[in-house]
């Protein structure tokens, strides 16, 4: 047996009203709008660095083979002659003291006065994660 629609109207016209959440949400809210255009400049300009970082990254790797490529093949054919324990020997210090300096001061030069700097890094973090 089948209730009738009246006992589905009477459950939807007498269920127990919730109240609003307090007014607190409401005031957070509004101390923080004046702070979203920075917010979303900052992660907007950080994505593109991020991006645009990436692109530089990948044309100086792309660069870098080329060389070494080239160098092979005047090596190859006995034009030029490399000593890859010396050149490696001077090189290891510093790619890694430039590896752990160099991203503290860039970090410092993208965000020099910059009043959002927070937003900013998450962009650019986003920036260099991202696809393309």
């Amino acid at each position: 047996m089948a209730l009738s629609g009246g006992a589905g109207r009477w459950a939807r016209y007498h269920a127990p009203h919730v109240s609003a959440p307090p007014d607190s949400s409401v005031s957070l809210l509004d101390a923080l709008r004046p702070l979203l255009p920075d917010f979303s400049v900052g992660a907007l300009l950080g994505f593109a660095t991020g991006l645009a970082l990436k692109k530089v990254g990948r044309a100086v790797l792309l660069a870098l083979g080329l060389l070494f490529i080239a160098l092979q093949l005047l090596a190859y054919f006995d034009l030029v002659t490399v000593n890859w324990p010396r050149l490696q020997a001077l090189s290891e210090p510093w790619l890694r003291q430039g590896g752990e300096l160099g991203s503290r001061w860039l970090m410092r030069v993208l965000t020099a006065n910059l009043p959002f700097a927070g937003a900013f890094t998450a962009g650019l973090l986003l920036g260099l994660r991202a696809r393309g």
